[in-house]
């Protein structure tokens, strides 16, 4: 009798265990060991696509610091970064091609400085204001006066340009919503400027834009979602008109998108989810334009009304570097999106 009891209580561990360890992955409770993330080098493999690597998470944030955004910092092996190291490898003059080697890793490591750093949680960041509900359709957003951050993990999180995952394996078991409570994030903050471009070049097939500097040398890197088959991209080369920050979202009814039910023009008020994010740069192409994005994580990933959406921290980088008048240039390549359809 005891030895079934025995066995009945290993099955009743077990089956805790199995149900602790199925909640644990997904609610993503892994962690991430900063110092794993200073220390990390490369082997010569890499990691699955699904795996939260601290060598990737490095990676990133080098890529970013040296103006070659990988998107969102996640740690993963995803089609962001890839095509970060693409365009770094080929700037640098490096064996080219969309994965990681160790003569790029050794390039990008020139820079020293700490991966990571501890930023400490102020009433500023905790005092917003949030926007708590915002609803999912365009539509039921008219009217809306701001739409700001959730909360503040998504702030923090948007402000070093990391995963709110990530954020949460960086910190485990730690509450982002104290005053005075010190975090890790990524070393993502810097006064260091590229200094003004002289043109944008739009890779529609690629999904990329690209910032060039006096000399012809490409001075930064960005993944980026180009038109939809619904509502493409315009084809040729435009200028920039205007640049607006915190800008109020217009939706107007001609350009009739997908879901959007109302005949009538309505205003959405400014803040990062905002449908076109803290920044808008107007091209002379009617309707079009460069902006941000509410949801960092599906920059290259999901479609746009036929402008050109990059996390809003990229908008805010190339809007640093343009002005008006500056030439963009939408290539259009087999497999693009070109056409002349309006758009956000």
């Amino acid at each position: 009798m005891a030895a079934v009891k025995f066995m009945r209580n290993t099955h009743v561990l077990l089956t805790i265990l199995t149900l602790a360890s199925s909640f644990s992955a997904a609610h993503g409770a892994q962690r991430i060991d900063p110092q794993a993330v200073e220390k990390a080098t490369f082997s010569g493999k890499l990691s699955a696509r699904d795996h939260t690597s601290p060598l990737l998470v490095k990676v990133e944030v080098l890529l970013d610091r040296a103006h070659f955004s990988p998107g969102e910092i996640d740690g993963k092996l995803g089609e962001n970064v890839t095509k970060a190291l693409a365009a770094y490898a080929d700037a640098r003059g490096l064996t080219k091609g969309a994965t990681l080697t160790k003569e790029l890793v050794s390039s990008l490591s020139s820079d020293t400085r700490p991966i990571l750093t501890q930023y400490v949680l102020t009433e500023q960041d905790l005092k917003g204001p949030f926007t708590k509900h915002i609803p999912a359709k365009l539509e039921k957003m008219k009217g809306m006066k701001t739409v700001g951050y959730r909360d503040v993990k998504e702030a923090i999180a948007e402000k070093f340009h990391v995963s709110e995952r990530l954020l949460v394996m960086l910190n485990p078991g730690i509450s982002i919503n104290r005053v005075d409570q010190p975090i890790m994030v990524p070393n993502i903050l810097t006064d260091e400027s590229k200094g003004p471009a002289t043109r944008i070049e739009i890779d529609k097939d690629q999904q990329t834009v690209k910032a060039y500097g006096p000399s012809g040398e490409l001075v930064a890197f960005y993944p980026a979602t180009v038109g939809s088959g619904e509502k493409p991209s315009p084809t040729g080369t435009f200028k920039i008109i205007s640049i607006d920050r915190n800008p109020n979202y217009r939706y107007n009814p001609n350009y009739k998108f997908k879901g959007v039910k109302t005949k009538r023009p309505f205003v959405i008020g400014p803040g990062p989810n905002n449908p076109v994010g803290i920044v808008w740069i107007g091209l002379s192409a009617d309707g079009y334009g460069i902006h941000g994005t509410p949801d960092p994580s599906r920059v290259s990933k999901s479609e746009s009304h036929g402008c050109v959406r990059l996390t809003n921290w990229d908008a805010l980088a190339l809007a640093a570097m343009a002005k008006k008048g500056l030439p963009v240039q939408f290539d259009d390549l087999p497999g693009s999106n070109g056409s002349n359809a309006p758009s956000e």
